[in-house]
């Protein structure tokens, strides 16, 4: 019995989300709308992606990637909160609390890294066309994807192994619907002011950087435009690159908030409502921002439906 008390002991307890409203299932419904939404959605992409050989280029091969870590990163959540709240159980195992952390952060970085590639790949495309195939050959792309990857891994695992050594000495309870870095934080008895001053600079390489880095693109990419005598052609540059700048700031912005400003400077709901935009809202609103305002991906779908509809 002793041994089964101290296993307890060692859970946490997820609040869930934004435990003080009184309507919150109506939210719970939405937010699992949403997921089914991004699930699908992704997935389609991916699909679309993988039959269409139109789609076979160096672009969609990181959308590809991009919609893989969107997947993951919306499943890595919310599934648990679901099991939470309609079960009326809110534990979680030290270990499952760990391997949350560890994926949001995986995916997380390797989105980041994800999107200032996605950047440099319509650099090479506008600006640098005639070297464009050569220079963005199949072996670089699967290097850009690995390079992805393993950056968020690496990160992950550090703050990982810190976050789940930190002491608790009180409350388990986390006021979150998941585990998240800041909130474990927020329940420990140690000073964890020098470790967010490493959350800091880790911010300044995977969130600064590559804002900065995605900036420069953008601005190399718009002088170009600006010379183009084709107003077809400026209209499709300009379609493509304002998709990835509408995603960018949806992920990156939010991030800077809850991780490049003091954990003291934000209450619970605020995190809460601003992981619900990280990683619930945008992964369901990218495989529609990018096709929605793409001819390419547009075309695949009609040409999908068109062979649905002749078969039937």
């Amino acid at each position: 019995m002793k041994g089964v008390n101290e296993t307890l002991a060692t859970d946490f307890i997820l609040l869930g989300l934004f435990p003080d409203v009184k309507f919150v299932s109506i939210l719970i419904y939405a937010i699992i709308l949403l997921y089914l939404t991004a699930v699908t959605g992704n997935s389609a992409l991916l699909l679309l992606i993988a039959v269409d050989l139109r789609l076979h280029t160096p672009m969609y091969f990181l959308l590809s990637q991009l919609s893989l870590v969107d997947l993951a990163l919306i499943s890595s959540t919310v599934p648990k909160m679901m099991i939470n709240f309609f079960s009326r159980r809110k534990t979680i195992t030290r270990l499952a609390c760990g391997t949350q952390i560890f994926f949001f952060f995986t995916l997380g970085g390797a989105e980041c890294i994800l999107l200032t590639l996605m950047a440099y790949d319509r650099y090479v495309a506008i600006c640098n066309p005639l070297s464009y195939v050569v220079i963005m050959n199949y072996k670089v792309c699967l290097q850009m994807a690995v390079v992805s990857w393993m950056g968020g891994i690496l990160a992950s695992t550090a703050h990982t192994i810190y976050t789940m050594n930190l002491p608790i000495c009180g409350s388990r309870e986390i006021h979150h619907f998941f585990c998240e870095m800041p909130a474990i934080m927020k329940i420990s008895c140690k000073d964890t002011s020098t470790y967010e001053l490493v959350v800091f600079v880790m911010g300044i390489s995977f969130i600064i950087i590559p804002f900065g880095l995605i900036t420069a693109s953008y601005i190399f990419i718009f002088l170009t435009v600006l010379r183009m005598k084709s107003p077809q052609g400026r209209k499709k540059a300009l379609a493509t690159c304002s998709s990835h700048l509408l995603v960018v700031s949806f992920y990156l912005g939010p991030c800077v908030y809850l991780y490049m400003t003091p954990g003291s400077s934000h209450s619970p709901e605020q995190e809460q409502a601003v992981s619900v935009f990280c990683t619930v809202l945008t992964p369901m609103l990218n495989p529609f921002i990018y096709s929605l305002r793409n001819r390419d991906v547009v075309g695949a779908v009609q040409k999908v439906l068109g062979k649905h509809q002749v078969s039937k």
